[in-house]
């Protein structure tokens, strides 16, 4: 692993750590993460490998990866602050899931190039999982439907507060004081010599 992947990794366990005290919902905050690993997605990803079990293994951890980021944006709570824009708050059960996503291949990429290469290597030839790469594209692909799924997910919820929330405001509309007239004065001086004129008569 070179300190470029590294930083990804680390980088993809803060940006949902940071929702755990709650953040706003920016467009730019929603597609960061799925920027990141469309990047990583570009740099690394050659080609889908078919042979043997690769694809099984392949199309396996993207499961995975869309139910992790899937629940991670389910238990993450969406609600409007006071001015209305949509504030994430990460709880427990999210940052948890975001983090076994991320922090687990983070612990598999370290293991596999740190003295874990054997082991992994035995496994690849008992399942009949032929090369190196199709593990590199499985937690490739594992990541970008992670994000995607988790940014989907938060996105439409902040979609539907924002939609919602102008609607909560227009039924109870602010009372403006009446505007006075011009013609209100005027009358009310016409009555006051009225009715001296009809005392004096």
């Amino acid at each position: 692993m070179t300190f470029t992947d590294y930083l990804i990794d680390i980088s993809l366990i803060a940006l949902v750590l940071v929702q755990v005290r709650g953040r706003r919902i920016t467009t730019r905050g929603l597609l960061l993460p799925v920027g990141i690993v469309t990047y990583v997605a570009f740099t690394y990803l050659k080609g889908i490998p078919t042979a043997g079990n690769d694809l099984v293994l392949v199309l396996g951890c993207a499961a995975v990866g869309a139910l992790l980021g899937g629940l991670a944006g389910r238990f993450t709570t969406v609600r409007p602050d006071a001015q209305g824009i949509p504030v994430a708050k990460a709880g427990l059960a999210a940052a948890g899931l975001w983090i076994l996503g991320t922090g687990g291949r983070l612990a598999f990429q370290v293991y596999a190039t740190h003295g874990g290469g054997g082991g992994v290597a035995r496994f690849s030839t008992i399942h009949s999982i032929t090369s190196v790469a199709a593990w590199t594209d499985a937690l490739i692909l594992m990541a970008l439907c992670e994000a995607v799924m988790r940014t989907g997910i938060l996105g439409w919820r902040a979609y539907a507060v924002r939609r919602d929330t102008p609607g909560a405001a227009a039924e109870a509309p602010t009372a403006l004081p009446p505007v006075p007239t011009r013609r209100q004065p005027v009358l009310s001086g016409w009555g006051s010599i009225m009715e001296g004129s009809e005392r004096s008569f």
